[in-house]
């Protein structure tokens, strides 16, 4: 650990499971033609039906140029299709299309291989803790993220 980062040793152990986290998703994802962070704007369209790009921005608490080249990608791809919002003609409607549709249970897959990587031969009672204490940083996180600095 860098000499700097002493002071934060939880917060760089985030760093770094984050890292390899993306990293292990994104191999298992450019075999189907995505990159990271794409399939969960899917999996929001899966459940969800066609949405608005405001509310997928709102959803996955991004902002608008980010969410705005992933749908351009995700178009571009055949994943997605964007048409006019019949009750606003100055925004999109994306939907999930029969190309993305059928990626649906491999990306399903590729995130239960993700689950094996970091919790396989855990049991039951440590994975509800760590699901526990994620939750409660996601938390503090959040909180501290919307305070005044």
């Amino acid at each position: 650990m860098p000499a700097a980062a002493l002071g934060g040793p939880i917060s760089h152990a985030i760093f770094r499971i984050a890292r390899l986290h993306k990293m292990m998703a994104g191999n298992l994802l450019r075999r189907l033609g995505l990159h990271p962070g794409q399939e969960m704007v899917m999996m929001y369209l899966w459940e969800l039906g066609p949405q608005r790009q405001i509310d997928l921005i709102r959803l996955m608490d991004s902002d608008a140029a980010t969410m705005t080249r992933t749908i351009q990608r995700l178009e571009h791809a055949g994943f997605v299709r964007r048409s006019p919002c019949a009750d606003d003609k100055r925004a999109y409607l994306i939907e999930p299309t029969a190309a993305s549709r059928a990626l649906r249970p491999q990306v399903e897959q590729i995130w239960n291989q993700l689950e094996e990587s970091v919790v396989g031969g855990v049991g039951e009672r440590e994975r509800q803790t760590t699901q526990r204490v994620l939750e409660s940083l996601e938390e503090r996180l959040t909180h501290a993220a919307e305070s005044p600095a």
